[in-house]
């Protein structure tokens, strides 16, 4: 195998990730028969406009249909009878804002004879932000921003958030009467409901008194009023999101029809396919990106040379959510930064390739999915004049990989369910 050849194989089995996890074939077999009233659709994530296509799709066209949901800009999809409005991610905005507040008000009105489709997916806690009375959104915004630069874990972050909204950590479903099933594509470390979107349709076991725990761990220093806020939950002053228990959840299913996990296990079978033993070391790798990457590069350098504890050719593969604290201003995601990292510590490796990526299309705020490594990397980056240590204490993993012409750019794929990582080892 040529270093096209197993680029093209990289590429393959982070495609067979991503179908795995496409709403338009995922969706349909877990939709439910009408039920005797009306059936209003809502959501928010990053799949949720082809979410809602699927829903639309193969929905009897005699059974009343209606909805908003909520995707990222550039995310959206042809819907039909359910409509997709595009806004902020991952800082939410007012779009969001104006669109949650229409799905709460959709939910209260229904009755019991009616069922509120809930669509969940990756993204949706910036997307669907309708901030308690006393916050504004310039304040969600900027708490958002900081929690995002803190290193902050994805559940830390959504405990925060579910305690300054009107409609996350289950309160969605305890306002509204009628049947509830959610259908959720999983983006988190465990597949918890409660932390994918912040859970708008499942019970927070979460507290006010752990939200200012995390602000304070991680040194955030947020708006005066959403520390006043935090505080007045803390001392029992404000009541808490719904607990698990809670008769309202009686009416309400979870389902989550997507995960990591599947995903994995796809892109395991494209490799096996193809000559090459796949090694799954898990769907819940988290952790700081740059420091992973260390721990992978150990492995792979075991392989390598010990042939130990798989011997070549081998795909190590994994799937989670990494983290970075930011220390530069380069321009880069959490899949670029494992990926500099891990060719840091890989320098003098032979035959050893990688691909990282995120199966949403969008590795941070950037433009590409990820990148892709090759034995010659670091090599060809150094007779370019670039510094690859100090481009990783930048944070530029995206202006390494692309003035290597190796970034991976798929454009939105309308799912997510986290980051895809696999190291081929010759």
């Amino acid at each position: 195998m040529d270093g096209g050849g197993a680029r093209e194989l990289l590429l393959g089995s982070f495609g067979a990730a991503v179908a795995a996890a496409d709403p338009l074939r995922i969706v349909p077999p877990h939709l439910p028969p009408p039920p005797r009233g009306r059936t209003v659709v809502v959501g928010a994530g990053k799949a949720a406009g082809a979410m809602a296509k699927a829903v639309d799709g193969h929905w009897p066209a005699a059974a009343p249909l209606e909805g908003v949901v909520i995707t990222r800009y550039g995310h959206g999809m042809d819907a039909s009878r359910i409509r997709v409005v595009e806004a902020g991610h991952p800082v939410p905005d007012e779009r969001g804002e104006a669109a949650a507040k229409e799905i709460l008000a959709l939910a209260t009105a229904l009755t019991e004879d009616d069922l509120l489709l809930v669509l969940v997916s990756g993204g949706g806690s910036s997307l669907l932000s309708l901030p308690v009375a006393g916050i504004s959104m310039a304040d969600l915004k900027a708490v958002t921003r900081e929690l995002l630069a803190s290193g902050a874990p994805i559940q830390d972050m959504n405990t925060v958030r579910k305690h300054l909204s009107l409609i996350q950590g289950g309160r969605l479903a305890a306002a509204t009467r009628a049947q509830v099933l959610a259908l959720v594509i999983s983006d988190v470390t465990g597949d918890d409901p409660t932390h994918i979107a912040s859970g708008p349709a499942a019970p927070d076991p979460s507290t006010f008194a752990q939200a200012v725990e995390i602000l304070a761990r991680f040194r955030v220093e947020p708006p005066a009023s959403v520390e006043r806020h935090l505080a007045q939950g803390a001392a029992g002053a404000i009541g808490e999101t719904p607990k698990p228990g809670d008769g309202a959840f009686a009416r309400v299913e979870n389902r989550v029809i997507a995960t990591a996990q599947a995903s994995l296990m796809a892109a395991a079978a494209h490799f096996q396919a193809h000559g090459i033993a796949p090694m799954v070391l898990g769907d819940s790798i988290t952790g700081e990106s740059r420091e992973v990457a260390k721990v992978f590069a150990a492995i792979a350098r075991q392989v390598r040379a010990h042939a130990h504890p798989v011997a070549p050719p081998v795909a190590i593969i994994s799937g989670g959510e990494t983290t970075v604290t930011l220390r530069g201003k380069g321009r880069g995601g959490r899949c670029s930064e494992f990926l500099l990292s891990l060719a840091v510590e890989l320098e003098q490796q032979r035959d050893t390739w990688a691909i990282a990526a995120d199966t949403d299309g969008i590795d941070g705020s950037e433009d590409n999915a990820g990148a892709l490594l090759a034995p010659d990397s670091i090599a060809r980056a150094r007779g370019l004049g670039l510094r690859p240590r100090a481009m990783l204490d930048a944070n530029d993993g995206y202006g390494f990989f692309s003035a290597l012409g190796d970034l991976v750019v798929t454009g939105p794929t309308r799912t997510n369910v986290n980051d895809f990582r696999a190291i081929l080892v010759r």
